[in-house]
């Protein structure tokens, strides 16, 4: 259900930008969602269409990028991405990590007309 929030401000976001730009529809919305952000496409899908029902981004598609998330090893330096979220580096076998990435959430492009 946190996802409602976070539409909720994408969409304030969008139609802003939409704004600032003169534009009379919203074609596209590129949205980068982590892996570990915990949001879920079809959520924000079925938000995205409830918040935006009669304004200018009503009809607009969503795409979604997926980065994967990538670690660092705090005792050897050696980056990865875990399998199955299993932290221990493929190196040295530490678990001592730092998320470097999967973790975004962020509009990353709108089409307008």
């Amino acid at each position: 259900m946190h996802e409602l929030s976070i539409v909720e401000a994408i969409v304030s976001v969008v139609l802003e930008k939409a704004k600032e730009a003169n534009a009379s529809k919203v074609l596209r919305v590129y949205l980068v969602v982590g892996e570990l952000s915990g949001v879920l496409n079809e959520a924000v899908e079925l938000y995205f269409a409830l918040l935006t029902k009669d304004t200018i981004a009503a009809k607009a598609e969503l795409f979604f990028m997926r980065p994967p998330t990538r670690v660092r090893c705090r005792n050897c330096n050696t980056v990865y991405s875990p399998v199955n979220l299993k932290i221990t580096c493929p190196n040295c076998r530490e678990q001592k990590i730092e998320i470097i990435s999967g973790r975004e959430l962020y509009i990353e492009n709108l089409e307008v007309e």
